[in-house]
């Protein structure tokens, strides 16, 4: 879209012409078919564009694909990270094994074994005397008739179950 240079020179145009071109200048109405008029299309540049069009038609589902596989790549990075760190752990966790001491303290603290001539004391009942359940009721002599619906009894059975208050060691 090349552009002429404009006249050097202007015809001089009558005084209401030129006032009428003033107003039209400094009002903000364009004509749309003056800007029309003034697009010309080449056969270049037909070719061109619809160049430009198969391009971008070509080469979107190729950035798609190549998005996707960095961030499958990203994603087995971040495990290899992980996978490589869990080693380093075992690693660790295999030299604390081969010292005799640990093995030791490991078997007494596990296995309860010890050597001869100690005593061991194993606390039975170490709980907290608040966090142990709470009594039950005693059960009753009489026998009752349970209802035939057996769905609802089985819901509130397990919901009592869920709700149970369970002891668990102090710490």
């Amino acid at each position: 879209m090349a552009r002429r240079p404009a006249p050097l020179s202007a015809p001089s145009a009558p005084a209401g012409q030129s006032a009428q071109a003033g107003q039209r200048r400094q009002g903000a109405q364009v004509d749309v078919r003056e800007w029309a008029s003034g697009i010309r299309l080449s056969g270049f540049m037909v070719i061109m564009l619809s160049l430009v069009i198969l391009g971008a038609w070509v080469l979107v589902p190729t950035l798609g694909t190549y998005i996707d596989q960095r961030q499958k790549i990203a994603a087995l990075e971040a495990s290899v990270q992980v996978s490589a760190e869990q080693i380093k752990a075992l690693e660790q966790e295999q030299e604390r094994w081969e010292d005799p001491a640990y093995i030791t303290t490991q078997a007494r603290e596990r296995l309860y074994y010890v050597k001869p001539g100690e005593v061991v004391y194993l606390v039975d009942n170490d709980l907290d005397p608040a966090s142990l359940p709470q009594e039950q009721a005693p059960v009753s002599e009489n026998l009752t008739e349970t209802p035939a619906d057996w769905m609802p009894q089985l819901l509130r059975s397990v919901t009592g179950a869920g709700l149970a208050q369970n002891a668990s060691p102090a710490e």
